[in-house]
């Protein structure tokens, strides 16, 4: 099973994995945690490009950049996990990039998921648990998180609710979608998203 996590920054991504991943690890599956862009060394060193605070890549790059990243992760890490029956649980997917260079960007959604489709194969996850919470909270989190904060995080505030916006709009075109309150305690959010998660194996 193929499950991703999405949401604007600080919305809780990281602290969600790590609460499915100690309450799904003795469940006798494999589990496996991954992110975009990394998951592989290609990802990662694509990363360190992608997040740089000094650089300023061209719309139509990032989206070169991440499909790079993400053809990888699909080939060595994603694909071959699926196929021996783990259950891949991923930050960010296809679903970031729509978000942040559709809807943030400006970049046309259609070309997006052409781009994204060659780089993924095909592959779509089973399930999307999409954290919201308002622009304010994440500015907040990542301003107490991150004194110095990276390319993507310091992007204005219309950029980030450009890409809330996004998100939530894509989670009303597919049944595949889950979204769930960020602003929740995180035992809460745990325990939501594993609903989702047995309701998607169901």
């Amino acid at each position: 099973m193929f499950v991703t996590v999405e949401g604007i920054e600080g919305c809780g991504k990281s602290t969600l994995l790590a609460g499915l991943r100690e309450r799904l690890r003795d469940r006798g599956r494999e589990i496996i945690v991954t992110r975009e862009p990394g998951g592989t060394s290609v990802g990662d060193a694509v990363r360190k490009i992608f997040l740089e605070p000094g650089l300023a890549p061209v719309p139509l790059a990032e989206v070169l950049l991440i499909n790079a990243a993400r053809a990888q992760h699909v080939v060595e890490l994603i694909t071959p996990a699926l196929a021996r029956g783990a259950l891949v649980l991923c930050d960010r997917f296809v679903d970031s990039t729509l978000a942040y260079q559709g809807y943030g960007r400006g970049i046309d959604l259609d070309l997006l998921r052409r781009l994204c489709g060659i780089a993924t194969q095909g592959l779509e996850p089973d399930l999307t648990l999409v954290l919201d919470v308002p622009v304010a909270v994440s500015r907040e989190r990542v301003r107490a998180r991150h004194p110095h904060p990276d390319r993507m995080e310091a992007e204005d505030e219309a950029f980030h609710v450009r890409v809330r916006d996004g998100f939530l709009q894509l989670a009303r075109g597919s049944a595949r979608y889950r979204v769930l309150d960020g602003t929740r305690p995180p035992e809460e959010l745990v325990a939501a998203a594993l609903e989702a998660i047995g309701a998607a194996v169901g």
